[in-house]
């Protein structure tokens, strides 16, 4: 696949914004201190087929007033001396490239082309530049030789999650309609505490397990070998009836759920994951493995963050079991491990893991991070082990800047091994798409059991 860029520039916000440093909450910096890229693909209407520099200064003044209000994207990063990081708000700007490829938009938007996703998106360029350097925001705007172009957005995981991600992009898709902002952002990251001391004494702690480091394959010191193996992302699509069916038989089996409230979609969905993962990789009965869900505290804690809090509000919570009772237990076993990690996740849990995090006196082991350690000494959560992240309930599909809705919006690239990515199909007929990131040696026996499983 070709793709040239054409232009490169900085946006900043059309207006004068709060300019000074603010600390990042605990919860923002245990996670990616990386970007995470997205990618929506558009056919135009005839009447814009030749409008295509009005596109692009579309896109670019919608861009730089929806900078205003969420004026921390147009900051730059900062390390403090404790190994936390705090943004500073100094209007920089976000990078706009415009790019055209000699591709057309029937190949690229279809699911088996997704190794090729990374040329749509902005490289940000983690070993060479300092973080204070990096936007936090990076677009690209690609013309394809039939008419068609996409957006490729990659936005800063210290800033946001996907929520927020979601927030923004909503939002400037609204001001680039001629629409007021629907949502302004809070701002605000002190009400998690962030930037504040611990408090004297420590409140009640739960046992974070999510902090620990995920067990290794039986035998090995470290995971050396398995980082390096060659990974890839690919697709695959459970449909409505095949999801029904997998939460039949969650529900029918033992042990029967809390409150006898039946298993959800994500839950049997993501335990089939969790069981197909682990007969693909072939590991011993005696094999620990972790599965990492990620849950929203937004509505769990007292009272709910308030609504449009911009930042970093997921939490992982870790599901243990032996690879041995996933495969021989019925489905109800395994769903029955993600529900306790997910309900897990309550207020007290929430502000615990903050006290937890503000006593450390260093919390750069948390993050995952390629800027200085290097990948090989960031945290590692493949083989033997999953995380799988819900994008179900997330407003990512209809986001239309003012030429119409997306023919396919795709993560841009997830191929590190053990991450998986539920979406909804965008065909809006109860199917579920997951995303894989997968070893390749072990991407074909997962989708034969997957759906040899659903059987």
């Amino acid at each position: 696949m070709s793709v040239t860029v054409k232009a490169c520039c900085t946006v900043r916000p059309i207006e004068a914004t709060w300019c000074g440093r603010v600390a990042l909450s605990e919860w923002d910096q245990t996670g990616k201190v990386t970007h995470v890229p997205f990618i929506y693909f558009y056919r135009l209407p005839q009447n814009c087929l030749s409008q295509y520099n009005t596109i692009a200064s579309t896109l670019k003044d919608s861009l730089s007033r929806v900078l205003v209000p969420f004026y921390p994207l147009a900051g730059r990063l900062h390390w403090t001396n404790n190994g936390r990081l705090e943004i500073d708000c100094n209007a920089t700007g976000a990078r706009f490239i415009e790019a055209e490829s000699s591709s057309t938009l029937q190949h690229l938007a279809d699911f088996s082309s997704c190794s090729e996703h990374h040329y749509l998106v902005p490289a940000v360029d983690y070993y060479s530049l300092p973080i204070h350097e990096l936007p936090l925001v990076l677009v690209q705007l690609t013309k394809f030789k039939c008419g068609g172009i996409c957006i490729g957005v990659t936005l800063s995981h210290a800033v946001v999650d996907g929520p927020s991600a979601l927030h923004f992009v909503c939002e400037w898709a609204r001001l680039s309609r001629g629409e007021p902002l629907r949502t302004v952002p809070f701002l605000d990251r002190k009400i998690l505490r962030a930037g504040e001391p611990p408090l004297v004494p420590l409140t009640k702690c739960h046992v974070h397990t999510e902090f620990n480091d995920p067990p290794f394959l039986l035998g090995r010191t470290d995971n050396r070998e398995e980082r390096e193996k060659e990974t890839t992302m690919d697709f695959v699509k459970i449909s409505k009836t095949q999801i029904e069916r997998l939460q039949k038989r969650a529900n029918e089996s033992s042990p029967r759920p809390r409150n006898d409230r039946g298993y959800s979609r994500y839950e049997s969905v993501t335990g089939h994951i969790w069981r197909c993962a682990s007969k693909a990789r072939e590991h011993k009965e005696n094999q620990p493995t972790v599965l990492t869900v990620i849950v929203d505290s937004r509505g769990r804690m007292k009272p709910p963050l308030p609504e449009g809090y911009f930042g970093n509000a997921n939490l992982d919570s870790v599901a243990c079991s032996l690879a041995g009772d996933l495969v021989s237990e019925p489905l109800g076993y395994t769903a029955s491990r993600i529900r306790e990690a997910i309900e897990r996740v309550s207020d007290e849990y929430v502000r615990s893991g903050i006290e937890f995090l503000k006593n450390q006196e260093n919390i750069r082991r948390f993050h995952q991070d390629l800027h200085e350690e290097g990948r090989e000494k960031e945290p590692f959560f493949g083989n033997p082990n999953l995380s799988v992240v819900s994008w179900l309930r997330l407003p990512f599909y209809g986001i239309d800047f003012g030429w119409g809705k997306e023919v396919r919006m795709s993560p841009a690239t997830h191929d590190f091994d053990g991450d998986f990515v539920l979406l909804p199909d965008p065909d809006e007929d109860g199917s579920i798409l997951v995303c894989i990131g997968l070893q390749v040696l072990h991407l074909d026996a997962f989708k034969k059991h997957f759906y040899e499983d659903l059987a």
